[in-house]
C-alpha cells in the first residue's frame, strides 16, 4: 500500500460499505434513480472519500475535521437506509445487516477521531 489511508481499517470498511450500497440501490425502483438511490450512493462513497482526503498531507486538526465530514456522511447513509426500509425497498433482514455494519463503522470512526491529537 502506498497511501496512508489504504492501511486504515475504517477506510477499508467504508470502501466495502460503498460497494454494498451500490449493489443495494440497483434493486430500488427506477423512480428513485435520481432521488434516494443517488443520495444513498453519494453519501456512502463520501465516507471513504473524506477519510482519504483528510489523511493526506493534512494537519491533525484538518484530519479531525474531515473525519467529522465522514461521520456525518455515515449518518446520512443510515437515514437513507431508514427511508428505503420505510418505502419497502429493503427487506428487514437486509436493512438490519446494513444498519449493523454502519453502526460498527460509526463506532470505529468516532473512536479513531478521538485518538487524533
Amino acid at each position: 500500500m502506498k497511501f496512508k489511508f489504504e492501511g486504515l481499517m475504517i477506510w477499508q470498511r467504508a470502501m466495502e460499505m460503498g460497494e454494498v450500497v451500490y449493489d443495494m440501490v440497483g434493486r430500488f425502483p427506477e423512480k428513485e434513480k435520481f432521488n434516494l438511490s443517488s443520495q444513498l450512493m453519494r453519501s456512502a462513497d463520501s465516507v471513504a472519500l473524506n477519510i482519504a482526503e483528510g489523511s493526506i498531507d493534512q494537519s491533525n486538526l484538518e484530519f479531525k475535521r474531515f473525519m467529522g465530514y465522514a461521520i456525518r456522511s455515515l449518518a446520512e447513509v443510515v437515514t437513507c437506509l431508514h427511508k428505503a426500509f420505510r418505502r419497502s425497498y429493503l427487506t428487514k433482514e437486509r436493512f438490519e445487516v446494513a444498519y449493523q455494519e454502519a453502526f460498527e463503522l460509526m463506532n470505529m470512526m468516532t473512536a479513531f477521531k478521538r485518538k487524533i491529537k
